[in-house]
């Protein structure tokens, strides 16, 4: 069984002088690149899907140019532009991910999707430990306690799409120790540190 995948791509990043995100460059590759090769990849997604909306027509551009099927939605915030793609598409399980995750992996993804149809819950999170961020001078902007331990959201989830207008699902938490998964990039200070990472300044 395959499920699909939807990419968040429609948002600007208004820290970087308002630049469409998902194609910054590391290495000379658009981060949305990387999301989408790691996908490629994977036995168990059968359908890639990119949400972009108005303030995203390069990004849109550029995943057309990769042969992925595209959506636009509103533009009105990460959570209603992923329910209103879910809701357009009908899509049913469904792995949501960001599109600015340069260091995501195939081994992560399936390793989430193989706990998501084992645990019977509707949704599951993808989690990093606190100290995975504090190593690589990273500041997350949301923080969650699980059994006494402090963990980030890496901005990987797979829900169920038929529920998704449900007030509130009850979520499995999934926590990997890779630790560049950490780069969420939204900064001008966290690209060049992941720029680092990868490598190339």
């Amino acid at each position: 069984m395959a499920l699909a995948a939807l990419v968040m791509a429609g948002g600007r990043a208004t820290r970087m002088h308002k630049c469409e995100k998902s194609l910054l460059q590391i290495d000379d590759k658009a981060m949305i690149e990387y999301v989408i090769e790691a996908m490629r990849k994977s036995e168990f997604i059968a359908r890639i899907i990119v949400a972009v909306t108005r303030s995203t027509p390069e990004t849109a551009r550029k995943v057309i140019e990769l042969g992925i099927e595209v959506t636009e939605t509103l533009g009105q915030g990460y959570e209603s532009d992923m329910k209103q793609a879910i809701k357009t598409l009908g899509l049913g399980d469904v792995v949501v991910l960001s599109a600015d995750l340069p260091f995501l992996t195939t081994e992560v993804l399936n390793a989430a999707i193989k706990r998501y149809w084992v645990m019977k819950k509707p949704a599951l999170m993808v989690a990093a430990p606190i100290e995975l961020y504090e190593r690589s001078r990273l500041t997350p902007s949301y923080v969650f306690e699980v059994n006494s331990r402090k963990l980030v959201p890496i901005g990987v989830n797979v829900i169920n799409g038929k529920m998704i207008d449900e007030p509130e699902l009850e979520e499995e938490v999934f926590i990997t120790e890779v630790e560049n998964l950490v780069f969420n990039v939204n900064t001008p200070v966290e690209l060049e540190i992941a720029r680092r990472r990868s490598g190339k300044s």
